[in-house]
């Protein structure tokens, strides 16, 4: 199967790749076969592809709201650097195109410096806007499902289609694309803007920039480990269960924020899952409240290990 992907895809794909240095934790061991799609189309023609010849993959983009096990990833991993982004005022209203891997920061600031405004809340969030589209990425107050208008979505076995936001079933970070991993790939995605002006959506920016600082520690993280249950925080949680500062090996519970784990240098995924589990067990045991992950379990997690996390590794 190498061999006949070796002539599928020629310098796109390179074999036994570490994935940390993909992920905003740099953290992962290597996949088997990676391929680089440098376009929508490209990655469009290269998920049908790897349908077409049976071999399951996953798509990379920013890297963030992931734990890459340490025994590396077996399916093909397909990094997204489709990013161009067009911005439309035509007027039917202030639009952004862009595709999937484009950063949602980067268009949140690149939309702000023309004075559009609607998107300032995304402007310190590090994932690309197809990860955004399948998560409901959100801060602020403001989340995708607030802004998409559409996206186009391909689907296994079929044509390239134009899906509303309301197709995609949205809830707290949740998706009906996120519950049925593995056969969609998102190409692009419309968000709706609005006009603002150049100072008042700079000013909008570094304000919620300012509240991240204050609020959230810098350093490498997969982002918020753990979902908010309803009408409370994980970071309480797991601040009054008396975790903070907690370590396994080289990964750390933040001292500012109990629910960002971060790698101090050379953790493991082993590491972070050990940590993930004391503070689920401490959590349940004080509060009687199961945590659940907002980040992704992805690679060769063994069965036990997919058991505790109560997740769908895809």
């Amino acid at each position: 199967m190498r061999q006949l992907m070796k002539d599928a895809f020629g310098a796109e794909l390179r074999e036994d790749v570490p994935l940390g240095p993909y992920t905003s934790a740099r953290i992962g061991g290597e996949a088997d076969n990676l391929i680089t799609a440098n376009s929508a189309s490209r990655l469009a023609e290269i998920a049908e592809w790897l349908w077409e010849n049976e071999l399951e993959f996953r798509i990379l983009g920013g890297g963030s709201n992931v734990l890459v096990s340490d025994q590396g990833v077996h399916e093909v991993v397909i990094l997204n650097k489709a990013r161009v982004a067009e911005f439309i005022d035509d007027g039917e209203g202030l639009r952004v195109r862009a595709e999937s891997g484009a950063g949602l920061g980067t268009i949140a600031r690149r939309a702000a410096e023309r004075g559009w405004g609607g998107l300032e809340w995304a402007a310190t969030i590090p994932g690309t806007i197809g990860g955004a589209v399948v998560g409901n990425a959100g801060a602020h107050g403001g989340s995708m499902a607030g802004n998409l208008a559409m996206a186009e979505i391909l689907q296994q076995g079929k044509s390239m289609e134009s899906w509303a936001v309301e197709r995609f079933d949205y809830a707290y970070r949740e998706s009906s694309l996120k519950k049925n991993p593995g056969n969609t790939v998102v190409v692009s995605a419309t968000l709706k803007m609005e006009p603002s002006t150049v100072e008042l959506s700079r000013a909008k920016i570094q304000a919620f920039t300012a509240q991240r600082e204050k609020t959230q520690p810098p350093g490498a993280s997969m982002g918020s480990m753990f979902k908010n249950p309803t009408g409370d925080f994980a970071g309480r949680l797991i601040d009054e269960a008396g975790l903070k500062g907690l370590r396994r090996g080289n990964a750390a519970i933040s001292d500012k924020h109990a629910n960002f784990f971060f790698n101090e240098g050379g953790a493991s995924a082993r590491d972070v899952w050990e940590l993930i589990q004391v503070a689920r067990s401490e959590v349940a045991a004080k509060f009687g409240l199961e945590l659940e992950l907002e980040i992704e379990l992805v690679g060769d997690w063994e069965e036990s290990d997919v058991g505790l996390s109560g997740v769908n590794t895809g």
